[in-house]
Formats: C-alpha cells, structure tokens, sequence
C-alpha cells in the first residue's frame, strides 16, 4: 500500500513515516497543501492522511478540490483542534475519516488498514429499505431523485443499519463496520458520522428513518419520526 502523508511537521512527519513503513506501506510525503493537492491529483496512491493544518492550502481545501476533481482516494484528515464542527466540515467535504490530535498510532494504523479494506473488488446488490436505495458500485444513496455520493466510512455504517433495518444495531457493531475491531473509535465521533449520515438519508422535508435507542445505538425505522 502507498500512503500519502500531508504535513508540515518535521517531527510529525518522521513519527508518522517510521510508524506506516514499519506496517509494511510506502510513504509519499507532502509538506504543504499545494504538494498534497497536485500529488492526491496523481493515480497511485492508496490512503492519503491529511493534515488541516498545512501552509499555502488547508487540508479542508485540499480534500474540497479533490473530490471535485472525482478523485475517491480514501482521505483521513487530521485535525490538532478535535472540535465536533472541524470533523463535520471534513466529512462534509468528503474526508472518509477524522482523527483529533494527539492518537495512537496504532489507532491511525488501524484506520489506514480499514480503509484499505474497504476498496471494492465485487459488488454486492444494491440495498432498499424505503424509498432509499443504497449504490454499491458507486457509494451513493438515492431517495427519489435526489442522489448522494457517500464516503467510505458513512457507507459501511448505512450498508450495516441497513442489512438490519427494524433491528438495533448497538454501537460497538456499528464502530467494527466503519473503522475495524481495534480502532479505538469513541462515541463522540461515531455521534459525529452519524449526525452526518443523517444529513444524506433526509433533506428538508422527507422523513428521518434513522432514529437513536439511547445508551443502545441506532436503528432504521419506516415510522421513525
């Protein structure tokens, strides 16, 4: 696997290079935003780890222009404010993933692997539940005539409530299917992705499905309110 590393850290960066290679993955490096921008915007790269806090070109501006250049390499960005509005804005720009400084690099590790992973080979049918029909091929929820582009992560969450539509999914289930068993994912951020998904399954005026079992986890309902 090559991986991208986008940051201006010295020390940063060497931590994060020893850590990647010693996991058996090449290393890119990219010491501002510009570099990671024109780099990200060149085919053969497998995970890109993303800093926001880069000179010339944030990582939010980073991660923004290449999805609207139609490049899907999995990006996890990386952000030393941790704020629940910093990972909403990066997911919302298409970032498949958000880690707050400081982490364990084996939690990065983790990540980096899962979203790996989670590159398709074969396609499995496409999900229905509603009027919502979930793309495998394409990562993209339909409702209706409104199409969404999912990330990876938002993806493995709604595939899984999905496949257990009417059913509690508790969270730890739903953290294994987005990020792998030893991720070290807390319910602050799964809090976060699924305020975001959300967002995708209801716009302004049609029904919310996606209802919260306190204390429990998250369930697909047709009745939810």
């Amino acid at each position: 696997m090559r991986v991208l590393v986008a940051e201006d850290k010295p020390r940063t960066v060497r931590t994060l290079v020893r850590a990647i290679e010693r996991d058996g993955h090449s290393v890119a490096l990219a010491s501002d935003g510009d570099q990671a921008l024109a780099m990200g915007l060149c085919s053969g790269l497998d995970v890109i780890v993303l800093g926001v806090m880069l000179p010339r070109r944030d990582g939010f501006e980073v991660i923004r222009r290449l999805r609207a250049a139609k490049r899907n390499t999995p990006a996890i960005l990386v952000t030393p404010r941790g704020s629940t509005a910093d990972m909403v804005r990066g997911l919302d720009l298409g970032a498949d993933d958000c880690l707050a400084e400081p982490f364990a690099l084996d939690v990065l590790l983790a990540r980096i692997r899962a979203l790996h992973r989670r590159n398709p080979v074969t396609y499995p049918p496409d999900l229905e539940f509603g009027d919502l029909r979930l793309k495998a091929r394409t990562h993209e929820l339909q409702r209706g005539s409104r199409v969404v582009a999912l990330t990876r992560t938002e993806y493995a969450l709604l595939e899984t409530l999905m496949r257990r539509a009417g059913a509690i999914v508790p969270k730890n289930v739903l953290a294994e299917a987005g990020w792998g068993s030893d991720a070290g994912v807390n319910d602050g951020t799964l809090y976060v992705f699924i305020g975001a998904l959300r967002a995708r399954i209801a716009a302004e005026g049609e029904r919310q499905f996606l209802r919260t079992v306190r204390g429990i986890g998250y369930t697909l309902l047709a009745d939810a309110p």
